[in-house]
């Protein structure tokens, strides 16, 4: 009984954050770190950095492998199951009924939409200010951090925060592979085994191989669209919005859907909350109905969902090694820096775009910082705010 609680628990709160989080995957970090790291404390600052950091590293959605991460620690596979279940279906359940009703509304312009996007601005500049004070005390990892911010600002491509971790984990073993750590490792007993982890590996390999010849040999549609869908969200870095192209690729010139339906999607998942990802439902709906929806958003997620699951549990055996201690501690800062160049773009760059713009951030920050509201308070107040000032 305690565990279907806890599994009740990591659902109703990651459900909350579905309907809440929106501001693509940087914005979704955000909120993880105020509901699961601040709030919760289901997580300690340095492992949720660490976790980011790997989530990184993997292809698909980091922001969703994020949160299948700390519901897998918190409650195992179904936990992880459950958490992402929370955060994406309240967008896919809205993309699916928006490409039911095929007709574009226009969300993209609306007033509440420029809201919030100014409440991402607020949520991600709260969660690095207090990842910061934790993750670069010293002037070392300051300057890490200062590293990873004008890399990635400068040459931003998918590759970029892959080559800033690489190397900024490189500089943390040289600084830090000696320094003794009077911090009590974070967590109990992983639950995931590293056998379960490698058969994850092992299917999500087979997967990307055999689709593709299946594909080649049969004429089912539906193995064509598992295959575009796979492939799709095994083979993106850099997140949610590099997916679109991608999928507009797959499925525009092969005649699946037309160009105008694939822009009135496209406008839909940038309004509503919840990783970008479940765009895939928008599509599949269009092609076979609800049906197809549910079953492209399996088909895209399954990638993230193995990648994370055959990881986890050999990163967690060594993060306890001492030296990789050290280049994790300059990944940690590394993590800072990627974050505040992202704050500033996109994040920033398509939010505040006129003093009235800025005058809402400071508002909405006083509250979150200073007042200490609740989330989704701060999103309600943007949106409003939005509305009115537009």
């Amino acid at each position: 009984m305690n565990y279907f609680k806890q599994l009740l628990e990591i659902f109703l709160v990651s459900t909350r954050l579905g309907f809440t989080s929106f501001g693509g995957p940087i914005a979704h970090l955000g909120y993880f770190h105020e509901e699961y790291v601040q709030r919760r404390k289901w997580i300690e600052e340095k492992s949720y950095a660490e976790l980011v950091a790997l989530c990184q590293f993997l292809p698909g959605p980091a922001s969703s492998q994020v949160g299948i991460g700390i519901g897998v620690m918190r409650g195992g596979v179904v936990g992880g199951i459950v958490s992402f279940l929370g955060f994406t279906l309240p967008s896919v359940i809205a993309l699916i009924i928006f490409a039911l009703l095929l007709n574009n509304f226009g969300f993209e312009e609306a007033g509440w939409i420029s809201g919030l996007k100014i409440v991402a601005v607020v949520v991600v500049a709260h969660a690095v200010m207090g990842m910061a004070k934790k993750l670069t005390p010293d002037l070392q990892r300051k300057m890490i951090a200062l590293f990873a911010l004008i890399v990635t600002l400068l040459w931003q491509t998918a590759y970029t925060q892959i080559g800033v971790i690489i190397v900024a984990g490189v500089v943390g073993y040289v600084l830090y592979r000696n320094q003794t750590s009077d911090e009590r490792a974070s967590g109990g007993p992983f639950p995931i085994s590293k056998r379960l982890g490698s058969i994850c590996l092992t299917l999500f390999l087979g997967l990307l191989i055999i689709f593709p010849i299946l594909r080649q040999v049969t004429s089912i549609e539906w193995i064509a669209l598992f295959d575009s869908f796979y492939r799709s969200g095994s083979l993106v870095f850099g997140g949610g919005h590099v997916v679109l192209p991608l999928l507009e690729q797959e499925f525009v010139p092969s005649g699946w859907l037309n160009e105008q339906d694939f822009l009135a999607g496209y406008g839909a998942a940038q309004a509503v909350p919840g990783p970008l990802f479940t765009f895939a439902a928008y599509i599949g709906t269009v092609i076979n109905g609800w049906q197809g929806g549910l079953f492209a958003t399996f088909a895209i997620f399954l990638p993230a969902f193995l990648l994370i699951l055959g990881t986890l549990p050999f990163w967690n055996a060594l993060r306890s090694n001492q030296k990789i201690k050290g280049a994790l501690i300059g990944v940690n800062a590394s993590v800072v820096g990627i974050l505040l160049s992202a704050l500033y773009h996109p994040i920033w760059t398509s939010s505040i775009l006129a003093p009235i713009d800025f005058a809402l951030a400071a508002i909405l920050f006083s509250m979150l910082v200073f007042w200490k509201l609740p989330s989704w308070v701060i999103v309600v107040a943007g949106a409003v705010g939005g509305f009115i000032i537009l």
